[in-house]
């Protein structure tokens, strides 16, 4: 048994007693969740991590400010996938390890991609909420099959997007900063530019980090190289989109719809971006699904645990 204090931030995780069980039982030390069960404010999160000497974050802010305040830290394991939230130069300044999974919770993020694209393509979406205010539309959109699908980021994700969308025979195009060229060839999907993706896609869909590269990638000016007929989904950081630009481009049917889980703000609170009829809008739940948040939840725990051994 492991005789160390452990800190759990994260909402969801704190939240599953049997989760907070499994952590308990593998550390004989004190065990320290969120117990009110709302994100940490920075000025409670300092104290908290104080007391830790390993520690399980969801998406709070892991400054240097913070961590210059937390001397006897040793590990952060993240709970999730995204990591723009973590200072990782801070964290070698102070010697903190970051330990993360990979991949865990894609097919969880890649489902929702085609829930939400299937929804949008067949008119499903809008001709429901239609209806549900008496209203019989009958224009069932087109299909997903043989259209052109542009990924920027091909990781975990973007690469079980591909897996999933080959009964559907689409034409696939990619992007991303890293040369996979040979995974390209062998999954017969063209590598293009950005511009030239977005000028050819049916379907754009984003799966990297947010960074000062990515920030507003989808913006006044690459909306407008779209087809008018063109989908933009974004199921990977909110700040991506530049939502004033996608709101105009809506307004404007300069694009034909979209699909956000994330927002620049969240919750989200752009009311009049989430009451356009062809934005379907989601309440960042994409790598919620429950298999995928039982399996974040253990790899946090595993790979704390190799850690500390």
């Amino acid at each position: 048994m492991i005789k160390r204090v452990v800190g759990v931030t994260a909402v969801a995780f704190s939240r599953d007693k049997e989760r907070v069980q499994t952590l308990k039982d593998a550390f004989s030390g004190q065990v320290l969740i969120n117990e009110n069960l709302v994100r940490f404010t920075p000025e409670e999160l300092i104290p908290f991590m104080q007391k830790c000497d390993y520690v399980i974050v969801g998406l709070d802010k892991i400054s240097d400010a913070v961590l210059s305040q937390c001397p006897n830290l040793k590990v952060i394991s993240k709970y999730g996938v995204g990591l723009d939230n973590i200072d990782f130069e801070a964290c070698d300044k102070y010697g903190v390890e970051v330990v993360f999974p990979k991949g865990v919770n894609k097919r969880s993020v890649t489902e929702e991609f085609l829930g939400a694209t299937l929804s949008l393509l067949r008119n499903l979406y809008v001709t429901s909420n239609l209806l549900k205010n008496g209203e019989w539309l009958v224009q069932g959109g087109v299909q997903l099959t043989n259209k052109t699908v542009g990924i920027i980021g091909v990781g975990h994700i973007g690469k079980d997007i591909i897996d999933i969308l080959k009964p559907f025979n689409c034409e696939v195009l990619v992007n991303d900063i890293v040369d996979q060229s040979d995974y390209y060839k062998s999954m017969g999907v063209t590598e293009v530019s950005k511009e030239e993706l977005f000028r050819k896609s049916d379907v754009i869909t984003i799966h990297t980090p947010l960074s000062t590269d990515t920030h507003h990638l989808i913006n006044s000016d690459s909306l407008a190289l779209m087809k008018n007929t063109a989908l933009v989904i974004n199921l990977a950081r909110g700040g991506i989109i530049d939502e004033e630009a996608l709101k105009q481009a809506l307004l404007n049917n300069t694009i034909g719809g979209a699909a956000l889980d994330v927002y620049e703000v969240e919750p989200a609170v752009d009311l009049e971006l989430l009451h356009i009829p062809n934005l379907m809008c989601m309440p960042h739940i994409g790598g919620n699904a429950k298999e995928a948040v039982e399996a974040m939840g253990m790899a946090a725990i595993l790979n704390l645990i190799e850690r500390v051994n």
